[in-house]
């Protein structure tokens, strides 16, 4: 009887298609903070003299930006992908409206299999 050699690569995309799913999550979870941080707390801190929205959605995003780093490193380890587009994708988490780019960018290419 013949071993099932097809496993440890079902095992190996299944993996990937979950690791890609976390880090879709987190991606978006950081871009919707780090956009209300830019659009909506700071111009409320520096015109309306209300500074406790920067605290909050601040340190929220701070955390988060944790979960959202170590997600993308799982997925860049388990998809094998080049250090640059890892950089790169990590600098994207960081930067209002782009981190919707990455997360777009990151997902086409692993669904059509291309290395990020």
């Amino acid at each position: 009887m013949a071993a099932d050699r097809t496993a440890p690569a079902r095992d190996s995309e299944q993996a990937i298609a979950a690791a890609l799913q976390r880090y879709r999550v987190m991606a978006t979870v950081v871009g919707v903070l780090l956009v209300l941080l830019f659009v909506v707390a700071v111009p409320l801190k520096h015109w309306g003299g209300i500074p406790e929205p920067v605290t909050v959605l601040g340190t929220a995003h701070g955390w988060l930006y944790a979960l959202f780093f170590l997600s993308a490193v799982d997925l860049a380890l388990r998809a094998k992908w080049s250090l640059k587009g890892t950089a790169i994708t990590l600098v994207l988490g960081t930067i209002p409206f782009l981190s919707f780019v990455g997360e777009r960018t990151v997902t086409r290419k692993m669904r059509a299999g291309e290395r990020v």
